[in-house]
Parts: C-alpha cells; sequence; structure tokens
C-alpha cells in the first residue's frame, strides 16, 4: 500500500477519538483531523483542483496544515511547498513563480503574500481546523506531470535554491527502503514520533509522511528547542528521533541530564554535515547511538547511513562515515571522465536507486566528492561545485572548516568563495564560538591553519560570530555568510 492509499485509509478508517497529534500540549484527534482534511478537500474540489492538480502549500508545523497536507496526498494532488520562514517578499514572489491557482495557508501568511489575488485563490486554515476559500480566478492552471507528489524548493545554502518534483512512487520507495512500512494488522501505533524539523525540509516533511504511513503518534513541536524536546521525549518514552547536529549540540550545550534521554536507543541525524566529534561526544555522554545518513531532497531522503547493527560493529573503526548503502540502493565513486574508481579514490559520487526520478536503472551523478572504502562505508569529503578556484588553485570548503574547528573555542565554522579581482575567489570563514570559552584572536585561528592547510588554503579574513546563518533546515547558509563578510569588510572590521 503506497503514500496515498495509506493515508486514505486513515482518513476513512481511524477511529474519532484516536491521539493523531499533539501541538504545543493539546492533541488533535484523528476525527478532528478528518474534519478539518474532508473540509480542504471539498474547498479543493470546488476549486476544480482534483487529481494531479498543483496546488500551493505554505506548510507551517501545525496540525492543521498536516490535515491539509493530507487531504492533498490522499487526493492525488501535487502540493507545491512554500516556505512561511521567508520574507514576505520572497514568498510573494515564489508564489508568482510557482504558477497555481490556489493555495492553502495560515492567515496571516495568505495575508502577508497579498492572497486572495484575480489570479490565485486563498484557502486560510484555520487554526481551530476550519477551512475558509476567497477569490481567486475561474480558469484552472495545468496540472503536474503524471503522479508528482511535491515540488520542494531545496535549502538554498549555496546558492539560489532549485525546485525538485518528487513522486509518489519515489516516496513509497524511499518509505520501503528506509523500512517504515506498516504493521500488517494494526492500523494505527502507540510510538510517538517528536518531530521538530521545519516540515518545509525534506527531514521534517520526512517525519510526518513515515509516522502516517506507519500509523504512529506525532508530537509536532513549532520548532527545536532543548526542553521541550527532552519533555516530550521523556513524556512518551520515545526510542527513536532525528535531530539535526546543531540539535544536538544544543542538547550538550545545556547539560541535559542523562537520565532524562533514557529511553532514547538512537538517534538519526542529517541535513548537513556531522563531525564525528560531535557524534561521538554525544554517544559517550548519553549512550545513545547517533547514525548519520546521507541523501538528498532529490531521492526524496536518504540513500544511505548507518544502522544500529553496523554502529555495533563498527564505529570505533569508522567514525566520520556516513554509512553504507541502504537496502535497494548501489553507490559508486568516478573520476572527472567518468571511470569507475577503486575503493579508497576521491571522486564524484554516484547513486542508481529507484528513489531517483529516473528510476532504479539510471545511475544519478551527484555534486559530492566521497570515497568508498574497502569495507563498503562511504566518506563524504565535499562537493564538486562548492570548490574555491584561488588563481588555478582549487580549495575545499570543508578542509578549511575541518581546520578552524579543531580550535576548542570554536563550536562551528563556515567557510565561502569571496570573489576576488586578482584571484577569481578567495576562501573566506565565519566562525561561532563556543559558550563560556575564551575568545580566540583570529592570528590564532589562521595559525591553526597554517599548521594543517597549504598556503593557498589559508581563509583570507576570518569573522567571529556568536551565532552563525541557518536556513530552515538548520544548515548553515554560506550565501548569507558571504554578506557577513561583506558587511564586516565594509566597516574595517576584519583583521587580514
Amino acid at each position: 500500500m503506497g503514500i496515498a492509499d495509506r493515508i486514505e485509509r486513515l482518513l476513512r478508517e481511524a477511529p474519532d477519538d484516536a491521539e493523531a497529534i499533539e501541538h504545543h500540549g493539546v492533541w488533535w484527534s484523528w476525527g478532528r483531523l478528518r474534519a478539518c482534511a474532508q473540509t480542504a478537500d471539498e474547498a479543493l474540489r470546488a476549486a476544480r483542483t482534483g487529481p494531479g492538480a498543483r496546488v500551493g502549500l505554505i506548510l507551517d508545523n501545525r496540525p492543521e496544515h498536516v490535515a491539509a497536507l493530507a487531504a492533498l496526498l490522499a487526493g492525488g494532488r501535487c502540493a507545491v511547498v512554500l516556505n512561511p520562514l521567508q520574507p514576505a517578499d520572497r514568498l510573494a514572489a515564489d508564489i508568482a513563480g510557482a504558477g497555481v491557482s490556489t493555495v492553502l495557508g495560515g492567515s496571516d501568511h495568505l495575508a502577508a503574500a497579498g492572497l486572495p489575488t484575480a489570479e490565485v485563490r486563498a484557502v486560510e486554515l484555520g487554526r481551530d481546523g476550519a477551512v475558509r476559500s476567497s477569490g481567486g480566478p475561474d480558469l484552472v492552471r495545468p496540472g503536474s506531470g503524471p503522479g508528482v507528489a511535491f515540488e520542494l524548493f531545496t535549502s538554498g545554502t549555496t546558492g539560489p535554491p532549485k525546485r525538485i518534483a518528487l513522486s509518489y512512487r519515489q516516496l513509497d520507495q524511499a518509505l520501503a527502503s528506509a523500512g517504515q512500512a506498516p504493521e500488517p494488522e494494526a492500523l494505527l501505533l502507540p510510538s510517538v514520533s517528536v518531530i521538530a524539523a521545519p516540515l518545509v525540509h525534506i527531514g521534517g516533511l520526512w517525519g510526518v509522511l513515515s509516522a502516517l504511513h506507519t500509523g504512529r503518534r506525532m508530537v509536532l513541536m513549532t520548532r527545536f528547542s532543548v526542553w521541550p524536546w527532552v519533555e516530550a521525549v521523556e513524556r512518551y518514552r520515545v526510542r527513536a528521533a532525528f535531530l539535526v547536529p546543531a540539535a544536538l549540540r544544543d542538547i550538550l550545550a545545556d547539560d541535559v541530564p542523562r537520565e532524562r534521554l533514557a529511553s532514547l536507543k538512537l538517534i538519526t541525524s542529517g541535513s548537513t554535515v556531522l563531525p564525528a566529534e560531535l557524534a561521538d561526544s554525544f554517544y559517550r555522554r548519553y549512550g545513545i547511538r547517533v547514525l548519520t545518513t546521507y541523501g538528498a531532497t532529490e531521492f526524496a531522503g536518504a540513500v544511505a547511513g548507518w544502522t544500529y547493527a553496523l554502529h555495533e560493529k563498527w564505529w570505533d573503526r569508522k567514525a566520520g562515515s556516513s554509512g553504507q548503502a541502504y537496502p535497494g540502493v548501489r553507490l559508486r565513486v568516478t573520476g572527472e571522465a567518468g571511470a569507475v574508481l577503486p575503493a579508497g579514490q576521491v571522486g564524484r559520487l554516484e547513486v542508481r536507486t529507484a528513489q531517483s526520478a529516473r528510476g532504479a536503472g539510471a545511475w544519478v551523478r551527484t555534486s559530492d566528492l566521497a570515497r568508498i572504502d574497502e569495507d563498503g562505508f562511504l566518506w563524504v569529503v565535499g562537493r564538486a561545485d562548492d570548490a574555491i578556484n584561488r588563481g588555478g588553485f582549487k580549495v575545499r570548503p570543508d578542509a578549511v572548516r575541518r581546520a578552524l574547528e579543531r580550535h576548542p573555542a570554536v563550536r562551528e565554522a563556515a567557510v565561502a568563495g569571496l570573489p576576488d579581482v586578482r584571484l577569481g575567489a578567495v576562501p573566506v570563514a565565519a566562525v561561532e564560538l563556543e559558550p563560556g570559552q575564551p575568545r580566540p584572536a583570529v592570528a590564532e585561528l589562521l595559525d591553526l591553519c597554517r599548521a594543517e592547510l597549504l598556503p593557498y588554503e589559508l581563509p583570507r579574513h576570518v569573522l567571529l560570530v556568536d551565532a552563525l546563518p541557518r536556513s530552515p533546515s538548520a544548515k548553515v547558509s554560506r550565501t548569507d555568510v558571504l554578506e557577513l563578510v561583506r558587511a564586516a569588510l565594509a566597516e574595517e572590521a576584519l583583521t587580514p
């Protein structure tokens, strides 16, 4: 049973009084979720947006938005996911560029985007579960391609976001590869998933889809915050969770008592680089295995990662790896001319999986530089498309980042290429400091880099900040890092 059929069955058969989603301490029952989804479906039908129609969804971390998502998927529509966390003018521009005739969202975001208009109908998702439709055109715009479930934007941390189409087939395969299958005899499960990532990011969206597919209850947080998350884990005796690396750092920094996380057996982490030292520190502190994953929006989730059994056997020897290919997935590394490289050599990572838009028979060349060792473990070393060309010499930002992060006062570093008239580009860095540590001098950080890097790899400028700029998925935004460096240079606040 695919995700669309599964959600349709839940909306039809789940008991009215069964708990579905907890939000800010209040449970939405399946009866309440069903009523909201049905009303949203009726509004969409009235707008002549049936199966295959592209519908904008300003997707916030709220129960009524999950209900609208369920209505879209159960009805075979395509959800064009729009980010509510961006400025109003960018949201309005995204809606205009999406080419949809109907947009669902909260009243505040619809109003901020100037909806409804003569071209776009607004379907308001009320916090009480009510659904109200207004405005819009008489003409229905073309639908999506066959079987498209989502159009999602990539995170856009290294440049302008790209719109990615994901099919129902890809979602079904990704759920199967990750072992997220419903129990044969159970419509609903008593277990709970705590979802703290933004639903507009594949990590948060995956959390909701996997919970719906398996019938788990959800605790849906507006955003990650250490102590509310800890309270949810403790209250519902959660055994597995997903957290981005920044959240792991926050838990360690807040010194959460070990006994409050005693129910957790594993934490899956993804969306950005997870330093081996961070994963190991968390494991040593709490006894919770942190399982790194590798994936991309284009694959509808992860295609490789650690399992509990792999962690037990290999962690001490393979810490820092992204794990092994998931069942049904094949990985290889190729050179610039496309030849397959032997184990241990660095090249472009290619993936063959039914989770890709091209199907199970096609190799997909990624932008990641990686190696695969003799035991089949994947090691991602950087991206081919973010190398900084400094006067003909290639600088890998991750190499500079790792050197800076060796300093005990550095919590996290980000490196980007700043355009330079003479050299083309030069590496610059922003460094987020550990709270409570003595503030290092920039010269001290550069001396550390000199011990590990080639002269042309040294960052031209290093900016010390209290917090690095991040995207909604908690990835560091390199485009915003460059803006910080430019602003500091304009004020002559940097030490070269």
